[in-house]
């Protein structure tokens, strides 16, 4: 059954249609360039702002990252009728941004009189004691009646909060796994701060996910794994079967 199309404007940035509604992961929409924290952009987006057609509900796994929410893409979701994001996140953010904690839950009005439930869900951005250094992240976790429900990871990289929210909440079709095997040496020993192909396809077998579909696995410099590696974890784990890993710009179908 297809639940949901996704869009890849470029990085963690996609736009979802799901449960008659358009959603917007992670806006990054400013130019290539140096930004926070020495992160380095090489890529602009593939879909210009103006290009991307109405959006209802913007999601950001995190706020503080400008890999996650650069400066154009702030702007933007300022501008949006809705946004979740970490408590801390709405916090500095402001203006009716929402704020959720891992397991909260919300629901979003869908025209037609139907609901689609946001639940945040944990996520790890590094090994096991670098939450004080990284900062909160959530991912989320979509529901809709007689619709599959997506897993979006945000900038998870642990396994453990995988399996904890495969306990929690059973099988999940698809997953929106945010990749890339982000390293930075100068932190944690360059221990992954997401999750590199081989875990993206772990995490797929844990969630017992029919579809695997990648973000945040090019357009930055830190990222350092992409595409390639992406596809050889599958077909080494046996689940190639599994993966759609969209082009920049191209719309795919789970």
């Amino acid at each position: 059954m297809s639940t949901v199309s996704v869009r890849l404007i470029g990085g963690p940035t996609a736009v979802l249609e799901y449960g008659g509604l358009r959603w917007l992961t992670d806006p990054t929409f400013s130019p290539p360039g140096e930004y926070a924290g020495g992160l380095v952009k090489t890529t602009g987006p593939a879909v210009a702002i103006d290009d991307l057609g109405p959006i209802n509900v913007v999601l950001v796994s995190h706020d503080h990252h400008s890999d996650n929410l650069d400066p154009a893409g702030r702007e933007l979701a300022l501008r949006l009728p809705r946004v979740f994001t970490t408590s801390a996140g709405a916090e500095r953010l402001g203006g009716g941004v929402v704020g959720l904690d891992p397991w909260d839950a919300m629901t979003v009005d869908v025209p037609d009189g139907a609901a689609v439930t946001v639940t945040a869900v944990p996520a790890l951005h590094g090994p096991p004691g670098s939450e004080q250094v990284t900062g909160p992240v959530i991912g989320f976790l979509l529901s809709c009646p007689g619709q599959e429900r997506v897993y979006i990871s945000g900038d998870n990289a642990s396994l453990d909060v995988v399996r904890a929210i495969a306990e929690r909440a059973g099988p999940i079709p698809v997953a929106i796994l945010f990749a890339g095997a982000v390293q930075l040496s100068r932190r944690f020993d360059g221990a992954y701060l997401t999750l590199s192909a081989d875990r993206a396809a772990e995490a797929a077998i844990i969630l017992e996910a029919r579809t695997a579909i990648p973000l945040h696995f090019e357009g930055w410099t830190h990222f350092t794994q992409g595409a390639d590696e992406l596809r050889a974890a599958f077909h080494g784990n046996g689940i190639a079967d599994r993966l759609l890993v969209p082009r920049r710009g191209e719309t795919v179908v789970a």
